[in-house]
């Protein structure tokens, strides 16, 4: 059995096939079939070691992306597009996969394209409550189609609606429980001072950046913080907050990291109160964790599916999102204070986050991937 992944180059799109692998291994033992095989079909491994941990082999094909507005690249993307999409029907049609998983954006619609033209089925997942331009485009042939909001089901124009179904999104067995025992210790926290959790993404985000590192001086007299960065942002903050927190009488609270690893990420979400973040995947690794959050979106006009996620989310009680122009250090003071120091509202968003979540999600994708999968092979 050959089953073929490919999905957009960011973590949000990765993260979740890297999950539903790992879920179907352990179906494929579950009904006592044969190890399948794994490939990745995309322009670049994004993150080669996971590729390597989870026994999935790498697919190079190029792919152009078509920008929502006017530039040059567009034309020169669309011949990568079109090599693209030749190089796809090449290299499937000598591997024939029994089912192609789609993750959605532009990366994947060369292999989208010839899994089409070669009648090979095809199972997508999108993550947005707003679902991408690629993934609607295959809902119209896709076998199955898995959503993380139940809301996006709307947008995917379809005679039979039973090929749709809510799934939630698919999280890494790595990450999905957080860890408390221990946490203190290897995070160096102090036991009894709340713990407010930063996460800008592996790149970190300037904006929350600023406003976090604005607002250390009033936080850290109340809590401690943990702070995810960015690679490219850790030597110039921990530079700033140097000079800012010198004689901070607290500054010892703040704990900043260019990136966090499987390990601290479990850490830090199971010692922490409050999460600050931005609006794509990690919303689904916070509701998993039951951690009251903090939600700030990139702005509508740079990205409508993270403004789109964060009402979504923010709409179950979950959550509460400040918009990037309304955000301030005074803002993003009040709202971790109104979260702190409320048992209830902390409580009621824990419970809520809870609720969204969805743990099974990976599972159920990977028993339709392996069904569809077992009829294509007869």
């Amino acid at each position: 059995m050959k089953i073929l992944f490919t999905g957009g180059g960011t973590g949000g799109h990765f993260y979740p096939i890297i999950a539903v692998a790992q879920a179907i291994r352990e179906e494929a033992k579950k009904k006592k079939v044969l190890p399948p095989q794994f490939f990745f079909m995309a322009p670049h491994k994004y993150n080669p070691r996971a590729l390597f941990d989870n026994e999935i082999e790498f697919i190079s094909v190029p792919a152009g992306k078509i920008r929502r507005y006017f530039s040059l690249l567009n034309i020169t993307d669309a011949f990568k597009t079109i090599s693209g999409i030749g190089i796809a029907i090449v290299k499937m049609f000598s591997l024939y996969p029994d089912v192609v998983f789609c993750k959605g954006g532009y990366t994947s619609f060369p292999p989208l394209v010839a899994a089409r033209l070669l009648g090979i089925p095809v199972v997508i997942h999108d993550s947005d409550s707003h679902p991408g331009r690629v993934n609607l485009w295959a809902g119209k042939f896709a076998k199955r189609i898995a959503l993380s909001y139940p809301s996006a089901a709307e947008f995917f124009k379809i005679k039979d609606k039973t090929r749709i179904a809510y799934t939630g999104n698919p999280i890494r067995t790595e990450i999905a429980q957080p860890l408390t025992n221990g946490a203190f210790e290897f995070l160096n926290l102090e036991q009894n001072i709340p713990v407010i959790l930063v996460l800008g993404g592996s790149q970190g985000s300037q904006n929350i950046n600023d406003a976090v590192i604005s607002s250390l001086p009033e936080l850290l007299n109340k809590y401690q913080i943990i702070h995810q960065t960015g690679r490219a942002n850790l030597a110039e903050i921990q530079a700033t907050t140097g000079v800012t927190l010198k004689d901070h009488p607290f500054k010892y609270r703040y704990h900043p990291f260019d990136y966090l690893d499987e390990l601290a990420l479990r850490m830090s979400s199971g010692a922490a109160n409050v999460i600050v973040s931005r609006a794509g995947s990690t919303i689904f690794e916070i509701a998993a964790w039951g951690v009251p959050s903090i939600i700030i979106p990139l702005p509508h006009s740079v990205s409508h599916d993270q403004t789109d996620n964060a009402f979504a989310y923010s709409s179950t009680g979950a959550a509460s999102v400040i918009e990037e122009n309304n955000l301030s250090p005074h803002i993003l003071v009040e709202e971790i204070n109104r979260i702190c120091t409320s048992p209830i509202i902390s409580k009621t968003m824990s419970e809520r986050a809870k609720a969204f979540s969805r743990l099974d999600s990976a599972t159920l994708i990977a028993q339709a991937i392996l069904n569809i999968a077992l009829q294509h092979e007869k």
